[in-house]
């Protein structure tokens, strides 16, 4: 079918009717799994990629394990990338997919239903606006973008659209997450003043010092950098590393903040916090070559708790012996999750001589699932079934992201910096607010809605 409109409801209506039953509002890791198991040649669903070096790849890798989602396109700035995934398609069991340097021809092609987003943040807002309204679904990345303006557009993009939206903050569908909130929410830890989250990178080497050099052949480096200031280019910005350097994404509050902050104000029904005070700096590796610190503390006041973001470089031994997790700390016990389990650690009272757990001992239980897998399966589901609910849509996307940013924000101004919801800025303060702006470079502007 070319009309894209027509050719979804038909992929809705006969996921439908091959498996006998109706949408749920809901669709859970377990019950998914069997809902596209037999899938006709004509529900098929086609997905491009942009950006397909790293997560962009791993994502679509997740999706391509699913009956019926093809990886028909791929666009990247590097030709080199281009040709080791189409070949990767290929080796999949797929077709060999169309290739395109400029993702704006791949988001003409009316084949495809979705997109992945696996760019640079900074990339991150052009990418969704161009694919939203050429009517792709699409999976994004974290975090959302590079800026809290960018963040707030996007959302307001999808809106109009009417995209489904999935942000690749795949925690959300594992199944200890789930576990560990629902006992949060279930107030057996008592009152919950404090909830820390980290994530302490032992396996981070300093990024040494290059000098610049010609691209290497076969990027379009100027594409590369798009909204971003205009430099000569340097090995240390670009795959991978471009995380540590202001220009292009905001290092480890936004690079992994994202994923643990998300769980924590998800599990505490918090979105915006009253003020923000960060410290850090380049402790680890004061003469590398990147710029975002390798150490940073971040105090999150919310209405009636308070949140600790802490990274570090270099360091793998976090709170409660974990390198990365969320720690809810309650009146009567605390309750750890990471990648790997959770568990539930009591406090105690002295009741006539003797300790006494203030609520009950839960041992380590690792996760059940595994969650990227059925992350995207969840995406899957959203597009073939309208009424079920995203693990993670545009709106819980752009909240982690916001958090995350806000500690940036109050890490460069050097102050403790108050939200005002209502007006959707800091108060009495110009350089906080001004960091809340996109800038573009190059020519490149700001989209509009």
């Amino acid at each position: 079918m070319k009309n894209n409109k027509s050719r979804r409801k038909f992929i809705q209506q006969s996921a439908l009717a091959t498996a006998g039953l109706s949408i749920p509002s809901y669709l859970s890791a377990s019950n998914v799994n069997g809902l596209f198991s037999n899938v006709a040649p004509s529900d098929q669903l086609n997905f491009g990629v942009i950006g397909c070096k790293g997560m962009g790849w791993s994502d679509m890798k997740a999706h391509l394990e699913i009956p019926g989602v093809n990886c028909v396109a791929l666009a990247d700035v590097d030709e080199n990338v281009l040709a080791e995934r189409s070949a990767n398609v290929k080796e999949l069991g797929g077709k060999k997919p169309k290739l395109y340097s400029d993702y704006r021809k791949m988001l003409e092609n009316k084949d495809i239903d979705a997109v992945i987003i696996g760019t640079p943040d900074h990339w991150h807002c052009l990418n969704f606006v161009d694919a939203s309204n050429a009517g792709k679904h699409i999976y994004t990345e974290k975090p959302l973008a590079n800026s809290i303006e960018e963040c707030n557009l996007m959302v307001d993009v999808a809106k109009k659209n009417n995209s489904i939206v999935q942000v690749g903050q795949w925690q959300r569908s594992g199944t200890q997450y789930d576990e560990a909130i629902a006992y949060v929410r279930s107030g057996k830890l008592g009152n919950i003043r404090l909830v820390k989250c980290w994530a302490y990178q032992g396996w981070m080497k300093p990024v040494p010092v290059k000098p610049n050099t010609a691209p290497p052949k076969g990027v379009d480096y100027k594409m590369w950098l798009g909204p971003a200031p205009e430099r000569p280019f340097n090995e240390n910005r670009f795959h991978f590393n471009f995380r540590w350097f202001w220009d292009y994404a905001g290092g480890l509050m936004t690079d992994w903040g994202v994923h643990e902050i998300d769980i924590a104000l998800y599990a505490m029904n918090a979105k915006a916090p009253k003020s923000i005070i960060a410290s850090g700096g380049k402790f680890a590796y004061p003469n590398d070559a990147s710029e975002t610190p390798d150490t940073l503390q971040t105090v999150y006041e919310y209405e009636d708790f308070t949140l600790l973001w802490e990274h570090a470089t270099g360091i793998s031994g976090g709170n409660y012996g974990r390198s990365e997790g969320i720690a809810f700390i309650g009146n009567n016990g605390t309750l750890v999750v990471d990648r790997k389990g959770w568990e539930v650690i009591p406090e105690t009272k002295n009741i006539d001589g003797e300790k006494v757990s203030k609520t009950e001992k839960v041992d380590f239980t690792p996760g059940k699932n595994h969650a990227l897998g059925d992350h995207a399966k969840n995406f899957v589901a959203a597009i073939k079934g309208e009424n079920v609910n995203l693990n993670c849509g545009i709106e819980t996307g752009s909240i982690a992201a916001i958090n995350a940013h806000m500690g940036n924000i109050a890490y460069k101004t050097g102050e403790k910096i108050h939200w005002d919801a209502q007006n959707g800025n800091f108060k009495n303060n110009d350089e906080a607010n001004k960091l809340i702006k996109a800038n573009y470079h190059n020519g490149w502007k700001l989209p509009t809605v």
